[in-house]
């Protein structure tokens, strides 16, 4: 096993994907526990249904797929927030109607376009599909979003737990709600390359509800968040490999069997 192992990282695509993985797990864990427990953790699912709808577009027409769907991800989370304060539509409904439109469109282009897409990819990702520019563009966009995130934690702490309290003692709210919709799609657009629009969403629930059956504090469920969504991401790419798996749905299964242990184990220890 470990010379299969040893083997595995002398492809350079599976070394890029290992890099890009433990750069998103990263990302999206620090991100996932605030999502989480403010109850809005199915905007990463919506978010990722329209980097879909970016992703095939940007396809089509020949353009640069990351460079072309990070900006479009990016407003229309901003989009989102807006309608969420000034629409009769809220929540859940909207991003249901959000994830549902840009799926459809998304699909909709390939199948018009004649073009030869092998949607599967843009669904449930693929370690192939991350090449040398991707990997770059991954490097420098978390580092941004992990400087971003310590800048601005005690902010994001508050607006975490009461967005009112923090708006009554002087924090802009709008603000940094805005910077974490930006940070959120950013990272949901790099995931996709390797996890699929479908499965994305995985990568920012799951080591947030695993570390939350352990720790109660919020800087001990980031800090361990950060933890279990590496170690489950290497697992789930090795066991991908040595298996020849699909990544993404391994990597899922990782997830969920490491919650399931650990709510096993809050579950025998409370009874």
């Amino acid at each position: 096993m470990i010379n299969e192992i040893i083997e595995m990282f002398s492809y350079s695509f599976m070394l890029r994907a290992f890099i890009v993985g433990i750069l998103i797990s990263l990302c999206s864990s620090l991100l996932g526990v605030s999502l989480v427990l403010r109850k809005n953790s199915m905007i990463g699912d919506g978010l990722s249904h329209v980097g879909f709808g970016a992703f095939s577009i940007a396809t089509i027409l020949g353009l640069a797929p990351l460079e072309f769907s990070i900006p479009i991800v990016v407003i229309v989370s901003f989009l989102i927030l807006r309608l969420n304060e000034n629409s009769k539509i809220h929540g859940d409904a909207m991003i249901a109607l959000i994830s549902a439109s840009s799926l459809a469109i998304g699909t909709f282009a390939i199948s018009m376009s004649g073009v030869n897409i092998d949607i599967n990819n843009y669904l449930f990702g693929s370690v192939l599909s991350i090449n040398q520019t991707d990997l770059i563009l991954s490097i420098i966009l978390s580092i941004i979003i992990v400087l971003l995130y310590v800048l601005t934690y005690n902010k994001i702490f508050a607006i975490t737990f009461d967005e009112k309290f923090a708006k009554s003692i002087g924090i802009n709210t709008n603000l940094y709600n805005a910077i974490f919709s930006c940070l959120c799609s950013v990272v949901i657009v790099l995931g996709m390359r390797l996890m699929g629009a479908l499965l994305i969403s995985s990568l920012i629930i799951f080591p947030t509800l695993s570390s939350m059956e352990i720790f109660k504090k919020f800087k001990s469920v980031i800090i361990s968040s950060v933890i279990i969504s590496i170690l489950c991401f290497v697992v789930g790419l090795i066991a991908s490999y040595l298996n020849s798996t699909p990544t993404g749905a391994t990597i899922v299964i990782i997830n969920l069997i490491v919650l399931i242990i650990l709510k096993t184990f809050t579950y025998i220890k409370n009874h």
